[in-house]
């Protein structure tokens, strides 16, 4: 791969995807691309970039895809999912007792294991439940992987990562060396295409969102116009939760850090509101489903 080859691929990645490769990346740029260049029937990386400047976007799509990190398995980190359970849900049952229903938006829900971690933790909670709607919107750049998650079948080796053997028996049926979880926690996830650099705000206001392990990709100018969006997109009482590497800290004041939970942000306030040009309306949630 030649030095002009790679430096078209990093603005290729960082417009269409806000993916923000360093200098000294060409080799994950290599084994990300060297398959998709077999597939296509090319000798390798050179010719891939010459068809894609040849006009190609159905390639260029492929590239995006092939370079999006998509590495997720149930429960990742547990501490998101033990704040959920123990903190966000017995607020939320609270704040929004009158209306019963709490929007949950997982912002790179690749693959599925997020939102059906999210589906089992909610089902787990049983009767404090009765009544309530529950949605859970997963959105992900990646058509392949929300596939993939619309599906909710996974292998053996997925299975056996981060999930508990209790919940593995109960919520999924094995077909084979197959795993498919059951129709009732399929219905609970709503899948839409999306790209977090693009708007929105279609999607309505959430009670809670997850965007983990996907803004530590963009710059510093990228994730601040992300967050001031997500801030438009959430109730004024919400919750965010970040990856274990990713803060607000320093970046933007349109969140705070919940106390002592690491990883877990609420909206700052009248001056997030002010920030953010006010509230996403309750109905326009509802016309996005």
């Amino acid at each position: 791969m030649t030095p002009p080859d790679y430096e078209y691929l990093r603005k290729i990645l960082k417009d269409h995807s806000g993916l923000d490769l360093s200098a000294d990346k060409q080799y994950l740029i290599e084994s990300r691309l060297l398959p998709l260049s077999r597939k296509c029937g090319l000798p390798g990386i050179v010719e891939l970039v010459q068809r894609m400047k040849g006009g190609s976007s159905a390639l260029t799509a492929q590239v995006v895809e092939a370079m999006t990190t998509n590495e997720t398995f149930f429960f990742r980190d547990k501490v998101p999912f033990e704040h959920f359970r123990e903190t966000i849900m017995p607020e939320m049952l609270k704040a929004r007792a009158a209306r019963k229903s709490i929007r949950i938006w997982c912002a790179a829900g690749s693959t599925g294991q997020e939102p059906y971690s999210l589906a089992m933790s909610l089902k787990e909670m049983g009767a404090a439940l009765a009544g309530w709607r529950i949605d859970i919107v997963a959105t992900d750049l990646s058509t392949e992987v929300l596939e993939k998650s619309k599906s909710g079948i996974y292998s053996q080796f997925e299975v056996q990562r981060g999930l508990p053997i209790q919940l593995l028996v109960k919520y999924f049926k094995q077909n084979g060396e197959l795993w498919q979880i059951n129709p009732e926690l399929r219905a609970m996830v709503q899948h839409r295409q999306l790209n977090l650099l693009h708007d929105f705000s279609q999607l309505g206001a959430f009670d809670v969102i997850f965007c983990r392990n996907v803004l530590i990709y963009f710059d510093q100018e990228t994730k601040v116009n992300i967050f001031g969006r997500l801030a438009r997109s959430m109730e004024g009482d919400g919750f965010l939760v970040l990856g274990a590497a990713e803060t607000v800290v320093g970046l933007t004041d349109v969140f705070k850090p919940f106390p002592d939970k690491r990883g877990l942000y609420r909206p700052s306030g009248t001056r997030a509101a002010s920030a953010a040009g006010g509230a996403v309306p309750r109905i326009a949630a509802m016309a996005g489903r």
